[in-house]
This record gives C-alpha cells, sequence and structure tokens, in this order.
C-alpha cells in the first residue's frame, strides 16, 4: 500500500447530493481494490486559472488514500468516464521515516 493524493475539479454547477454521489463513488472504488481512504476534503466552489469546459469555477474535492500501485491506472480511467469531473491529479507521497 502506497499513499497517495487525488484533488479533483467538478463541474460547478453540481448540485451538494450529486458531488456526493461522485465522492461515494471514488470512495467505492478505492475501498474495493482493498485501498482506504485517509481523508476527504471538500474544498468547494473555487476560480479556475484558466476556462475548462468553457467553465471558469470548479468545484474542488482532496482525498488522502492509501491503495495499491497497480489500481492507480485503473482509478485515473474510471475517473476519466465521470462526465462531471473536469480535471483530476493524481500523486505519490513519500513518507519520511525519521531516525
Amino acid at each position: 500500500m502506497r499513499d497517495y493524493e487525488l484533488t479533483i475539479i467538478a463541474h460547478p454547477d453540481l448540485e451538494e447530493t450529486a458531488l456526493k454521489d461522485i465522492v461515494d463513488r471514488i470512495q467505492g472504488w478505492v475501498i474495493a481494490a482493498g485501498g482506504k481512504i485517509v481523508k476527504v476534503d471538500v474544498w468547494g466552489k473555487r476560480q479556475l486559472a484558466y476556462p475548462i469546459r468553457k467553465q471558469k469555477e470548479g468545484l474542488y474535492v482532496f482525498f488522502q488514500l492509501q491503495m495499491p500501485p497497480m489500481f492507480g491506472a485503473e482509478l485515473e480511467r474510471n475517473l476519466r468516464f465521470l462526465e462531471p469531473v473536469m480535471r483530476f491529479l493524481i500523486v505519490a507521497v513519500e513518507v519520511e521515516i525519521e531516525a
């Protein structure tokens, strides 16, 4: 298991229940793959640096998770098929071990 951070930008016109469904779906994928959700932080609606799909704002959600390294490609593929998700970024986090 490795530590990862996932940030998604969803369509700004989503209702709260639709955003919760997306978060639940992502959590379900990670748990089904044997991973664990450490933290979910909804940052809310923010201004984008440049328009994406003619939108100037987006709903940001940040995840800290642990998952098998092989699942990263499948998670990326699943996120591409989620229509309301405009952008996403998966980053592997290196854990520092103090001596």
